[in-house]
């Protein structure tokens, strides 16, 4: 049974969908990045489960054993005083049972929601079927009917020769997921606003689209053309390992340690972020 505090961190999370401004998550990775993001300024946090993986030494697409991502989300979760939505790709298990089973673990340890997507079938480039992922929502629509399902389709990550065809199937199979419990719309890869201008207007659930790339359209203009929600991903972990990459080139290549030095946190502002969890 959730906690009045976990119930209040839920509530608020579906507030924020229905707000004068999206929903802007800058998805973290670890305890440190979530309470980075919160002290920014974050009014929930979103995990990234690539750059989970990533920071964990394992690859994209579920090859983190399921035992790795419940235990880092618990230290989002501990660290953090925002409602957090994890992000579990297909739901880290072969059958419904398993991915409820995944879903009950971040009930339990008071998360607002989560992102799960329909993907592709193993070891090709075609899209999961729709209905498997319409029983795992439904699934986890009765574990809790306030927990945010935030339901996301790989349409557009898999070849489509009519752009026409692609829009409409990714709007039948957001529709099929409003249908099977889904509280929110994913679709990363689109990036038109005219399209997701016409897929808000077809639906009734808030629509997320993805900004973690170089020449994301504004949050303004994401929100004019009806996005609720707007998602970095793994991007600010990819800019962070980006930065990385120089400070060491410098380091090894230039005996010169500048890029290192520049915009760093002191140590005492890092400890500061835990101080009320010690």
């Amino acid at each position: 049974m959730r906690s009045s505090d976990a119930q209040q961190k839920t509530d608020a999370f579906h507030r924020l969908h229905a707000g004068p401004d999206p929903l802007v998550l800058v998805n973290a990775w670890d305890a440190a990045s979530a309470r980075i993001v919160e002290r920014a300024g974050a009014m929930a946090i979103g995990t990234t489960s690539a750059g989970m993986a990533w920071s964990l030494g394992y690859a994209d697409g579920e090859r983190m054993p399921v035992s790795e991502l419940i235990a880092a989300c618990e230290r989002i979760c501990r660290v953090t005083g925002v409602p957090v939505s994890v992000d579990i790709e297909q739901g880290y298990g072969d059958s419904t049972q398993a991915v409820g089973d995944v879903a009950s673990a971040l009930i339990g340890m008071g998360a607002a929601g989560i992102n799960i997507e329909d993907g592709t079938r193993p070891g090709t480039r075609e899209l999961a079927s729709p209905e498997v992922m319409c029983e795992r929502i439904a699934a986890i629509r009765k574990l809790d009917a306030r927990f945010f399902i935030n339901a996301r389709t790989d349409v557009y990550f898999v070849p489509w020769n009519d752009p026409v065809a692609r829009f409409e199937e990714a709007l039948r199979r957001a529709q099929l997921y409003a249908a099977a419990g889904a509280d929110g719309i994913f679709v990363p890869g689109m990036s038109n606003l005219e399209e997701i201008e016409r897929l808000a207007g077809a639906l009734s659930l808030p629509v997320n689209v993805y900004a973690g790339y170089a020449g994301a359209p504004s949050a303004d203009g994401l929100a004019r053309a009806g996005a609720r929600r707007i998602s970095l991903g793994c991007g600010p972990l990819q800019s962070a390992l980006g930065l990385v990459d120089r400070i060491a080139k410098e380091a090894f290549e230039h005996g010169r340690f500048g890029t290192m030095g520049e915009g760093m946190l002191s140590v005492g502002e890092i400890n500061g972020l835990f101080a009320a969890t010690a």
